[in-house]
């Protein structure tokens, strides 16, 4: 396994032990035996078959259309790579996040990730196969990489990984820091330009009266900056009551992992669904 890897690896050991001492890592409030099986299959096939095929398809690709581009990027100054990586990989995740709450055939692929009511390290890589398999990041990130960028790649992931695992832990690491009055300017700039628990939890919030919630905003992954610069940014300091999907009917693991391949008899009527994906919200900064 790269040495990459394994930092990623300890992050998630690191955030989930702390779950499992302060907030039950295992037994969270509102979870079902659907959600442990979208969240155990989903992150298996995602790490396991979706990452390693994007990549090797992709490597193989170029390789046969373009071999003369193979490294070309290897000596590219670092500050130049990391910002294609920020503008090819997570700008990238930011428009396709959003998409995904606009318009309705995205958010089937998209809806397994908010389907739970806690929030969690369990749901960094919870969605749907193909969700990942439209992910524009992960084709983009493939090819740098074949361009030779591999080596700032893996610092990049860890980097990235490190934000969103800790904005997807209920166990808040910015909320204490918040109290503390000298470091009030160091968390404005911080809040403006990574994803922090608060921000993303607002996402995932489940009332959308809830002054905490919102959920057709603060779409960034690694910057929470692209939301500023968008209009789609949120700032509350707060955290939601409850997290999940509003007024939309229960849909089973098979649904959520593999939606179009399996559907509810039920449906889902266009009303309901516009609530989920109707967004895009001018930038809100609340104290």
């Amino acid at each position: 396994m790269p040495p990459y890897l394994w930092f990623i690896l300890g992050i998630f050991l690191v955030f989930g032990l702390l779950e499992l001492l302060f907030t039950g890592l295992f037994s969270k409030s509102g979870q079902n035996r659907d959600d442990a099986i979208v969240e155990i299959v989903g992150s298996t096939v995602l790490l396991a078959l979706t990452q390693p095929f994007i990549i090797f398809i992709t490597g193989w690709a170029l390789g046969q259309w373009l071999p003369q581009y193979a490294g070309a990027l290897a000596n590219l100054n670092i500050f130049a790579a990391i910002g294609l990586f920020l503008i090819f990989d997570d700008m990238m995740q930011y428009w396709l996040h959003r998409a995904s709450h606009t318009f309705p055939w995205l958010y089937h692929l998209h809806r397994a990730h908010h389907n739970a009511q806690y929030m969690s390290v369990r749901l960094v890589y919870r969605n749907n196969f193909f969700y990942y398999l439209l992910m524009p990041s992960i084709w983009f990130s493939a090819a740098l990489v074949y361009m030779g960028l591999g080596w700032v790649y893996a610092g990049f992931i860890v980097v990235k990984m490190l934000v969103i695992i800790g904005a997807h832990s209920d166990v808040a690491w910015d909320k204490p820091l918040y109290s503390i009055k000298w470091l009030s300017p160091f968390m404005w700039v911080v809040e403006r330009t990574i994803s922090t628990p608060a921000t993303h939890h607002a996402h995932h919030g489940r009332h959308k009266d809830d002054p905490a919630v919102n959920y057709k905003g603060n779409f960034g992954n690694l910057l929470f900056l692209w939301d500023i610069i968008f209009g789609t940014a949120k700032i509350t300091r707060r955290y939601p009551e409850s997290y999940g999907v509003e007024n939309l009917p229960h849909i089973g693991a098979g649904q959520q992992l593999a939606w179009p391949i399996f559907r509810s008899k039920k449906g889902i009527a266009n009303e309901d669904l516009d609530a989920a994906t109707r967004g895009g919200s001018a930038v809100q900064m609340v104290r």
